[in-house]
C-alpha cells in the first residue's frame, strides 16, 4: 500500500490505543469515588472493554490492508521490522 495509507493506519491505531487507555482510566477513576453509580461504573467499564474488542478487530484488517495484504503474518512483522 501507499505510505499516507500505512501512516493513516498507525495514527489510527495509536488514537485508538490511547482511547481506550483513556477510558480505562476513567472507569477506574469513577470505580474509586464512592459518589458515583456503581451500576453506570459497570456498564461503561463493559462499554470500555467492548470498545477494545471492537477496536482490536477492526485494526487487524486496517493493518493487514495497510501492509498490502501480505499472504503471511510474517511478512507483515517483516514490514514493521524492515
Amino acid at each position: 500500500m501507499t505510505d499516507a495509507i500505512l501512516l493513516a493506519y498507525k495514527d489510527v491505531e495509536n488514537s485508538m490505543e490511547r482511547f481506550t487507555l483513556l477510558l480505562q482510566g476513567h472507569v477506574e477513576t469513577m470505580g474509586a469515588a464512592p459518589s458515583h453509580n456503581p451500576d453506570q461504573v459497570f456498564r461503561l467499564s463493559q462499554g470500555s472493554k467492548a470498545m477494545r474488542d471492537s477496536a482490536m478487530i477492526y485494526l487487524s484488517y486496517a493493518k493487514y490492508v495497510a501492509y498490502g495484504m501480505p499472504e503471511t503474518e510474517d511478512l507483515v512483522q517483516d514490514e514493521l521490522q524492515g
